[in-house]
C-alpha cells in the first residue's frame, strides 16, 4: 500500500496532519537525495566564476529550487486526488525524483553562498491547492495538467542552459539531469492518457509560471 492509498483510509484530520508534515519537511528540512548529486564531479570548481556569473547562477538555482518546491506540492495534491491507484503510485514515484531536484538545487545554492526564495511556503501552499484542484477534475485532466506543466518546465530549463556560462559545469549538470527527468515525467503522463488542456488554460499556466520565476529570482 503506498502513502496515498493510506491517506484514503485515514480520518480527514490524519490526512491533513500527514500533508502538513510533508510540507514542513519539504520547506524546512534538508533531506538526503535518492540519487547521486550530478555536480559531485565538479565540486572543486563549484565556487569558481566571476561575481556576476555566480549571482546569475544563484538566481537561476533559486528559481529552480522554488519550482521544485512547487512541484512537490503539485504532485502531492494530484496524487492525493487521483481516482486510479496506479496513477497515484506513478505520481508518487515522480514526486521522489522531484525531491532529488529540490535537494540538488539547495545544495548548489549553499555552494554559491545563496539562499532559497523566502516565499517557498507560499509556492508550496499555492501549488498544493492547484494540484488538488487538477486532481479533482478527473484523472485524464490531472495527467494533462502534469504533462503541460513538465513541458513548460523543460522550456524553462532550456533557457537556463542557454544562459549559463559553459564553465559552470556544476549548475549545468544539475539542470541537465532535471531536464531529462522532467521530460520523462511529461512522456509518462502522455502514456497514461493525458488529456490536452485548452489553450486558455495553458496560457494561464505560462503566465503564472512567469510571475513565480520573476519573483523567486529576487525574493
Amino acid at each position: 500500500m503506498n502513502s496515498d492509498d493510506t491517506f484514503r483510509h485515514q480520518h480527514p484530520a490524519d490526512v491533513l496532519i500527514s500533508h502538513v508534515d510533508q510540507a514542513l519537511n519539504n520547506i524546512f528540512v534538508r533531506q538526503h537525495s535518492q540519487r547521486p548529486y550530478p555536480a559531485e564531479p565538479y565540486e572543486e570548481e563549484a565556487r569558481q566564476g566571476s561575481r556576476q556569473e555566480r549571482r546569475q547562477a544563484a538566481a537561476m538555482m533559486r528559481v529552480n529550487h522554488a519550482g521544485e518546491m512547487a512541484a512537490q506540492a503539485l504532485y502531492h495534491g494530484q496524487s492525493l486526488m487521483a481516482r486510479d491507484p496506479a496513477i497515484a503510485k506513478r505520481l508518487q514515484q515522480a514526486s521522489i525524483e522531484e525531491s532529488d531536484h529540490l535537494n540538488w538545487c539547495r545544495r548548489r545554492l549553499d555552494t554559491l553562498d545563496a539562499r532559497p526564495s523566502r516565499l517557498d511556503p507560499l509556492w508550496y501552499a499555492g501549488s498544493f491547492a492547484i494540484g488538488v484542484t487538477a486532481g479533482a477534475v478527473g484523472d485524464q485532466w490531472n495527467l494533462g495538467f502534469l504533462e503541460e506543466t513538465e513541458k513548460q518546465v523543460v522550456r524553462h530549463l532550456d533557457s537556463h542552459l542557454a544562459r549559463l556560462p559553459a564553465e559552470d559545469r556544476s549548475s549545468r549538470s544539475i539542470i541537465e539531469q532535471m531536464r531529462e527527468d522532467e521530460l520523462g515525467h511529461a512522456r509518462l503522463a502522455a502514456s497514461l492518457g493525458a488529456a490536452k488542456l485548452p489553450s486558455p488554460v495553458r496560457a494561464l499556466m505560462r503566465l503564472t509560471a512567469k510571475i513565480m520565476t520573476t519573483v523567486a529570482a529576487r525574493i
